[in-house]
């Protein structure tokens, strides 16, 4: 069985759970976290040097990180990767975009408003950056969700359910998505998916 080292409430972890629950792969959690130095352990770092969530020790004994390369190690050969190439290489596109221009602005500012830790980084100009970037960001997934059920191809990918992940939690760091319509439908469409879990589940 594979394990999930994770942070229960991550964005990044939520999206290894995903795929599992949507291919029905069993796994086994543990809890660790950054919060408590669990995930700066000598043990922790030699599964992964960086120390950070999510990481699995596959059913063979080795070890990955990297939410997005999970992804799409786990969902390999199952409908969540497209086979068309063009399609998966599209998939491919959305997964650096959530890395690059969605994830750096959404979950870091939910992150400044939940974690009191925090709190002394969310300064008014930073909060401004990463509310502006944010919105850009979510500009682009409406522009394709307006017109398409799913991000990459006809159908639910790994594209989605990367995007997924901070997206569903955006407004709890201060963004309103009352003016994207396309992605609240989207976001509906993929709750309804058979086998769906939610963050906390």
């Amino acid at each position: 069985m594979i394990t999930l080292f994770e942070q229960p409430d991550s964005g990044n972890c939520y999206k290894v759970r995903l795929v599992a629950a949507h291919t029905g792969l069993p796994i086994e959690r543990v809890t660790v976290s950054s919060r408590d130095g669990s995930t700066r352990t000598p043990e922790f770092l030699a599964m992964n040097p960086i120390g950070k969530v999510p990481t699995v020790r596959l059913d063979d004994g080795r070890f990955l990180g990297e939410s997005n390369a999970i992804l799409l190690h786990l969902a390999e050969q199952t409908p969540l990767l497209p086979a068309d190439a063009y399609d998966r290489a599209k998939a491919y596109e959305w997964l650096f975009f959530e890395q690059y221009s969605h994830e750096p602005a959404i979950a870091v500012r939910r992150a400044l408003v939940t974690y009191p830790e925090r709190a002394a980084l969310a300064t008014p100009e930073r909060m401004a950056q990463l509310l502006e970037a944010g919105n850009r960001a979510l500009g682009v997934m409406e522009a394709r969700l307006a017109q398409h059920p799913w991000l990459a191809g006809g159908a639910f990918s790994v594209a989605d359910i990367a995007l997924y992940a901070y997206t569903h939690t955006a407004e709890e760091g201060g963004y309103d998505l009352a003016g994207f319509p396309g992605i609240r439908a989207w976001m509906d469409r993929l709750a309804a998916q058979p086998g769906h879990v939610g963050l906390l589940d």
